[in-house]
């Protein structure tokens, strides 16, 4: 075609379904990316070396830096490696998220809404004693690391006994309870510390909780042996002062649950619980 530039024409003729199709996969992957370095320290650091790096392109372009050019054009390898080292958690993370199939039989749909019945009425009356507590909810990620770091119970999951295990002075107190489905794996566990900034009313509890969701999809529930206020934590994020009324929902949302599909008998709750708000 006459007046087109043979730059463009070679580009318009190799734009193909396949070019459109590595277009939409990067894309996409970027865009996935960046969703999930969202609201962490990741995103922070990837937003800095973006800064730098794209400023030094842009000098030793401009000024015809050949030194620094030399050095842009042949870092790009270890930069590959830097990138996997520093965003290993992250790229963890994304891998997990790949191979979880989402598929829950109704049976386990039924013990799990036992499960939050369970843990929110169990953290509520924990909240309302001052008794700290840390209880982690298992989802498709496998946390046998961490089980192993614990006391073996097998015991069945209730408010009574999370209230047991959690009274102060008892061995397994300042661990955490690992609840798969409506059963207490272990109590007295170690968990992984966040090095993320945390507010200073926080302490090692909501620390652990944290940790722990940056290393895999399961959800803790913390109650705070200072203030009684209750959070929950997942995927690296923290929601403080969750109240019962938003604890159970946000619960269900995060294991999938459609709020219509809750059984009757297990939206009793305990009589006289008091009503709290999120601050």
């Amino acid at each position: 075609m006459p007046g087109i530039p043979d730059g463009v024409r070679d580009v318009a003729e190799r734009f193909d379904v396949s070019a459109v199709l590595d277009i939409l996969l990067i894309t996409v992957a970027i865009y996935w990316l960046l969703l999930l370095l969202r609201g962490t320290t990741a995103m922070t650091v990837l937003r800095g070396v973006s800064v730098l790096l794209f400023s030094a392109f842009l000098l030793a372009r401009i000024f015809d830096l050949s030194v620094v050019n030399w050095i842009l054009e042949r870092m790009i390898p270890g930069l590959v490696i830097g990138v996997i080292i520093v965003f290993q958690p992250e790229i963890r993370r994304a891998l997990e998220r790949l191979g979880r199939t989402g598929w829950r039989p109704s049976l386990v749909r039924a013990e799990q809404e036992r499960s939050i019945e369970h843990v929110v009425r169990g953290a509520s009356r924990l909240a309302r004693q001052r008794h700290g507590a840390l209880v982690v909810m298992e989802r498709e990620t496998g946390l046998q690391e961490v089980i192993d770091t614990g006391v073996p119970l097998g015991s069945e999951l209730t408010p009574e006994i999370l209230g047991s295990i959690f009274a102060p002075g008892t061995p397994l107190h300042d661990g955490a309870v690992i609840v798969r489905s409506n059963t207490i794996i272990a109590a007295g566990c170690t968990l992984p510390l966040s090095e993320a900034q945390l507010p200073v009313d926080l302490g090692m509890r909501h620390r652990a909780a944290l940790g722990i969701t940056e290393l895999s999809d399961a959800v803790v529930v913390t109650v705070s042996e200072e203030s009684g206020s209750i959070s929950l934590a997942s995927q690296g994020r923290i929601r403080t002062s969750v109240g019962e009324e938003q604890l159970r929902p946000q619960l269900r949302e995060l294991f999938g649950l459609a709020l219509e599909d809750l059984p009757t008998e297990l939206a009793v709750q305990d009589e006289g619980a008091p009503r709290r708000e999120a601050s």
